[in-house]
């Protein structure tokens, strides 16, 4: 947690909404609806979060907030944040919007229920897994599922996630087309020269190059932005 898993998600659904008039589905399970777009408005308009959240905002921020209101208007992002959904309901959900549909979010799978009643919350999760996979093949439309990691990062030296740090479940790494990763390294050590810096480490790409690319952590606004510096993982 903290690492910033939503923001990347609401950087890919502003991205992919200013690239199309498809419908870009938000599934928010942890919070609500209000608190979503306010983050996206705080990052679409680059105006601190906490200035936003406490009314405090200058006048050069109240302009980029009016400006990024009007983008954020004529973006087709749908937000659900019914905490209780089902992949079924979401599979319902979807389907009316027939055609009109670009990208489904979901943040994040371990708060998910499985349709079936379960103690073994492995199972469960690896069910969750393999239904979005039968739903982004359906639906023929991405599906970007957020993920906690386990503790394991936190007892190694090198705390950058691997694959086996997939909370809950090794079905996850096995469903997923393509996981990615982030990293920042202030995170962990506050003396780092990496200030605001945040890797995006492609672990698993099915049908691509994996790496890693760095942006730029703008910690203040929840968001992250491109420093165009890809490096290549070691094979």
């Amino acid at each position: 947690p903290g690492m910033g898993k939503t923001s990347i998600a609401l950087n890919m659904a502003l991205t992919a909404a200013k690239k199309t008039s498809k419908a870009v589905v938000i599934f928010q399970l942890e919070m609500s609806a209000a608190q979503l777009a306010m983050r996206l408005m705080s990052s679409e308009a680059l105006v601190d979060g906490k200035k936003l959240r406490l009314g405090t905002l200058g006048e050069d921020d109240w302009k980029r907030l009016a400006g990024a209101s009007g983008r954020l208007t004529g973006m087709n992002i749908l937000i659900d944040d019914n905490s209780n959904i089902s992949v079924p309901e979401m599979k319902a959900k979807c389907r009316r919007l027939g055609d009109n549909l670009g990208l489904i979010i979901i943040d994040y799978l371990q708060l998910m229920q499985g349709s079936k009643r379960t103690d073994n919350r492995v199972q469960e999760v690896a069910e969750i897994s393999r239904s979005l996979k039968i739903m982004a093949k359906e639906l023929n439309v991405p599906v970007l599922c957020m993920s906690q990691l386990s503790r394991g990062p936190e007892s190694r030296q090198n705390k950058r996630p691997m694959l086996s740090d997939l909370r809950e479940s090794g079905s996850i790494e096995q469903d997923a087309d393509v996981v990615l990763f982030i990293y920042r390294d202030d995170y962990y050590n506050p003396d780092t020269e990496k200030k605001n810096v945040a890797e995006l480490i492609v672990a698993k790409n099915r049908n691509g190059e994996v790496g890693t690319i760095e942006l730029q952590w703008m910690g203040q606004f929840t968001t992250f932005s491109t420093q165009d510096t890809v490096h290549d993982s070691p094979r």
